[in-house]
């Protein structure tokens, strides 16, 4: 690890294999925390390669403990987080959401490491039991078609590196990697990124996989469609700028989105606006999010779509889910 901290430090890349096995490496435990701190601060000052990105993510994905929903069409819909924009849980409510208009989501989350209240906390506060048990999980797959996917549980090689992560309280490179290394392997994925050139590279590895994807990126910095700014979205065959009003919504204010400042306060917001309750903007953006991972899993058009979303919403057919996903955790 030595090596190659000082190989980094004089603004040397790794090869593909070198950044996998330097991961494997810190999984095993035999770097110390300083290592580990001064290994993710490298990448916080010079942006990561295509190489080294896919090295990382083939490493988590070797050594994590595999979910099997091969007999399901599932969809993830993660964003990497770091965006600092601090809005409510937009994709973990759009994933119930989603759920609730009758598609399978396999939900990647864990906790906020930059933020206060990532979508495991806001899941861990609601009652939801966190666990890696096959039997339980296609249960929750199949009562509530929505099954939570707690990475620390499916991740055991991050073990050295959480604490880390947790001290720095800063957005790493893992974040980049979140979204990639969904342990059930979905064939759908809608992910949103905190960066452009991490669009980019997304689309250059997600289109070495058969993999249906939708990779959003609010130009203002946004990980999902927020209807504050303009939004590029990259799919298997597309490549598009898309404004509020494409959505079929006005575009509103970051303040109408924003979050709680504890986890409590996340929960009772998503509570909320499960329950119908939430206001215009609240409902608007969870729609859109919706409706644009439902177009990924579907054949339909966005019009159809966000209708869907909306019967799902408004019908409370998502608040369900959410209910029965309690009750089985229970």
């Amino acid at each position: 690890m030595k090596n190659i901290i000082n190989r980094l430090i004089n603004h040397e890349i790794l090869s593909k294999e070198e950044a996998k096995n330097t991961l494997i490496e810190i999984s095993n435990g035999t770097c110390n925390s300083h290592q580990i701190a001064a290994f993710l601060t490298v990448y916080m000052m010079r942006n990561i390669t295509i190489d080294e990105l896919s090295g990382f993510r083939e490493a988590l994905q070797e050594l994590c403990v595999p979910v099997d929903f091969s007999a399901y069409d599932t969809i993830d819909l993660c964003g990497t987080g770091g965006d600092g924009k601090d809005t409510f849980n937009i994709s973990t409510l759009s994933s119930f959401i989603v759920a609730g208009a009758g598609y399978k989501v396999a939900k990647h989350g864990n906790y906020g490491v930059s933020s206060i209240s990532g979508s495991s906390n806001v899941m861990e506060q609601m009652g939801v039991k966190f666990s890696n048990n096959q039997d339980f999980l296609t249960q929750c797959l199949e009562d509530a078609n929505i099954a939570i996917l707690h990475a620390p549980l499916f991740h055991p090689a991050m073990k050295n590196v959480a604490p880390v992560r947790k001290d720095l309280g800063v957005k790493t490179f893992f974040n980049m990697l979140g979204p990639m290394v969904n342990p059930s392997f979905p064939k759908f994925q809608m992910v949103g990124v905190f960066s452009l050139e991490l669009a980019r590279m997304y689309a250059y590895l997600y289109q070495k996989t058969n993999t249906k994807y939708a990779i959003l990126h609010g130009l203002e910095g946004f990980d999902e469609v927020s209807l504050t700014d303009t939004v590029k979205i990259i799919t298997n065959d597309t490549e598009t700028i898309n404004f509020p009003i494409d959505f079929q919504f006005n575009k509103i204010h970051l303040s109408e989105i924003k979050g709680g400042n504890t986890v409590e306060d996340s929960a009772k917001i998503f509570h909320k606006i499960l329950k119908g309750e939430g206001s215009e903007a609240q409902n608007n953006v969870v729609l859109v999010n919706s409706a644009l991972a439902i177009q990924t899993i579907s054949e339909l058009s966005y019009s159809d779509s966000l209708e869907k979303a909306k019967e799902s919403l408004y019908g409370k057919q998502a608040l369900a889910k959410l209910n029965t996903l309690i009750k089985l955790s229970n």
